[in-house]
C-alpha cells in the first residue's frame, strides 16, 4: 500500500496572480511521494528514452550536462490543491533530448527510480513544454523533491513531473501510470480541475 507522506498546511493570499480553480497558494515546497525516496548516486544514474520499437538513448549523468541548459520559471499546482509560483528550475529541454529520435509514438510512459510510473501525451513533452531539470532554486535538487533529476511538466498537475525520472518510454497506446490506474484523472489538466477519473 503507498504511502502518502504529508508536509503542508495552511492557505494564504494570493497576491493577486491566478489560481487555478480548487488551489490555494503556499510559499513552502511540500514533499509529497508514494514511498521511500530513492537515493541514486551520479556515478550510476543514466536516463534513457526508449522508441517505440526498442531502440534505446541513453545519457549518463557528465552526458547530461554538456547538453543545453535552460532555466525555466514555472508555477506548480499540485492535486492536493496547492499551489506555488515562480519557481526556478535549471535542466534540459525534452525538446532537446528527442530531437534525435525517430519515432511513430502519441504517448509516453515515464518510469522513475523506485517504480514509480506517469504516462502522458508524446505532445506534452514537446515544444517547450517539459524538462529534466536538476538545479531547483540556485541548488542541486534535493531528494525528497526528485533529485538528482525529475521530469518538469508545469502545465499538468505535478503529479505528472515525476520525480527521480530514469527512462521515458515512447508508446503507440497510452498505458496508464501509477497514479492514473488507481483513479487519478488520465490528463490532469489543473486549469480543467481534472483530478481524479470522470472529472
Amino acid at each position: 500500500m503507498p504511502i502518502i507522506s504529508p508536509g503542508f498546511h495552511g492557505r494564504r493570499p494570493t497576491d493577486g496572480k491566478k489560481l487555478p480553480p480548487g488551489q490555494y497558494e503556499t510559499y513552502d515546497f511540500p514533499v509529497l511521494s508514494t514511498g521511500p525516496t530513492p537515493h541514486v548516486p551520479l556515478e550510476t544514474w543514466e536516463l534513457a528514452v526508449v522508441a517505440e520499437d526498442g531502440r534505446r538513448h541513453t545519457w549518463d549523468w557528465a552526458a547530461l550536462q554538456k547538453l543545453p541548459m535552460e532555466t525555466p520559471t514555472v508555477d506548480l499546482h499540485c492535486v492536493t490543491k496547492w499551489s506555488k509560483f515562480d519557481t526556478e528550475w535549471r535542466g534540459v529541454s525534452l525538446d532537446v533530448l528527442l530531437a534525435d529520435v525517430e519515432t511513430a509514438a502519441d504517448f509516453a510512459l515515464v518510469h522513475s527510480y523506485g517504480g514509480y510510473t506517469t504516462n502522458l501525451p508524446l505532445e506534452d513533452l514537446l515544444d517547450g513544454k517539459a524538462w529534466i531539470v536538476h538545479d531547483y532554486d540556485g541548488q542541486e535538487l534535493a531528494p525528497e523533491h526528485g533529485g538528482p533529476a525529475r521530469l518538469l511538466v508545469p502545465h499538468l498537475y505535478l503529479w505528472k513531473s515525476a520525480k527521480w525520472v530514469r527512462a521515458i518510454e515512447l508508446r503507440l497506446d497510452d498505458e496508464p501510470g501509477f497514479w492514473e490506474s488507481a483513479g487519478y484523472h488520465n490528463y490532469g489538466d489543473p486549469w480543467q480541475e481534472q483530478r481524479y477519473r470522470g472529472d
